[in-house]
């Protein structure tokens, strides 16, 4: 791709925040829902381009075949010698596949198509709903030269699948990018019997961290509904802050750029900025409680 014809973006980051203590584990946070085309990528790679901007070291974990979220933040198929594939299938440490982006502070462990028959490789092993719970375990130790995070994103595929269902067994809580759409709340709620399932069996400590409404167009009537139903079935869980339809976040992963080095100054970038500020006072209410 070619670089933006705009004017470089500039990001006034904020310094690494004091490192985690060795041996803490990161907070991870899974980005899912079994729809496609519902932001979950882009909130993967806008998100982590956010909390890194306000003082956070993130690595986000690409667990889409597809391996969208490392396209979009300019990783070159050619880098992925080691993937997420590797880690699951091959037992390979989560650190070797874990690659430094262009944004200081956020770094991505890359995926391809290996990924998708995982499932059919891997899908007697006893443990095979841990395997990325177990990769994640190790990285914060502490070794001189290696990066403690305190996120880790993981980008779901769109299907609750063995993947999403070992991102849901290996996070502490689940963020759920929904459009704004007819179908939204019937989506959501299957979404919310695979949680319950995950929580039952496999992770008693899961969590819905929130709920974020993406591609918001405010001149349209059913959107407005959208938002209004979900926030009276889900309260307190649907984020304040809603993602608005914007030219400049759709093209962003075209430049290998997150929105928010594409163009600091569009009403996307300034959203997730938002998004990423009250996902830490979540953070901190929760720790608080």
């Amino acid at each position: 791709m070619t670089d933006s014809p705009d004017e470089p973006q500039v990001i006034p980051f904020t310094p690494a925040a004091s490192k985690p203590a060795p041996g803490t584990p990161p907070r991870v946070l899974a980005i899912a829902n079994q729809k496609g085309g519902v932001c979950k990528t882009t909130t993967a790679i806008n998100l982590g381009t956010a909390l890194a901007a306000i003082g956070e070291t993130v690595l986000i974990v690409d667990l889409d075949p597809q391996g969208n979220a490392s396209t979009g933040l300019g990783i070159d198929r050619r880098s992925r010698s080691t993937s997420t594939y590797d880690v699951l299938a091959g037992g390979a440490p989560m650190r070797d596949a874990v690659l430094a982006t262009a944004v200081p502070q956020l770094y991505i462990a890359s995926s391809t198509l290996d990924l998708s028959g995982l499932e059919t490789e891997i899908g007697q092993a006893r443990d095979r709903a841990f395997r990325l719970r177990s990769a994640i375990g190790p990285l914060n130790d502490g070794k001189p030269g290696h990066v403690d995070f305190t996120y880790v994103l993981v980008d779901c595929p769109p299907s609750l699948n063995l993947l999403t269902v070992n991102a849901m067994a290996a996070a502490n809580a689940i963020l759920v990018p929904l459009q704004c759409e007819f179908f939204a709340l019937e989506g959501l709620s299957q979404l919310l019997k695979t949680v319950e399932s995950v929580r039952t069996t496999l992770n008693p400590q899961l969590t819905i961290h929130g709920i974020v409404l993406t591609m918001f167009d405010a001149r349209n009537n059913l959107a407005n509904q959208v938002v209004a139903d979900v926030r009276q079935f889900m309260g307190r869980k649907v984020y304040e802050t809603v993602i608005p339809r914007n030219v400049r976040v759709s093209e962003a992963p075209s430049y290998g750029k997150p929105v928010l080095v594409y163009d600091l100054k569009c009403v996307g970038s300034e959203a997730y900025l938002r998004l990423a500020t009250e996902i830490i006072q979540r953070e901190r209410e929760l720790k608080a409680g």
